[in-house]
């Protein structure tokens, strides 16, 4: 079905640099606690099994699940299949990106 709303904001993105669109994802992706605990989380062991994390979260497996999904999208973390288990660990590449480019907002904008 047809949305105007949609229509219109969708015509208007074109206005946005892609670093401030890829800076925005970054954000979205960051704007839960639970992401930003598994963060810590990964950053403290370097690698984990999902199911370790799950134990660590107060949070159902299959919700844990959708904020890995979410950080791996944004380029966060990375899964390595291990057998029928996923071993995640940080990307520090994507990371750097994101401190930097936050870094730069933060000065143009103080």
């Amino acid at each position: 079905m047809y949305n105007a709303t949609d229509a219109m904001a969708a015509s208007k993105t074109h206005a946005f640099t892609s670093r401030d669109a890829q800076l925005s994802a970054w954000a979205k992706a960051l704007s839960h606690p639970a992401r930003l605990m598994i963060l810590r989380l990964l950053a403290a062991r370097n690698a984990c099994m999902c199911g370790d994390i799950v134990d660590e979260l107060p949070l159902a497996q299959a919700t844990v699940s959708q904020h890995l999904k979410v950080l791996k999208d944004a380029g966060f973390i990375c899964g390595e299949i291990d057998g029928v288990r996923v071993c995640y660990c940080l990307n520090g590449e994507t990371l750097y990106r994101c401190l930097t480019e936050l870094n730069i907002l933060f000065e143009e904008v103080t």
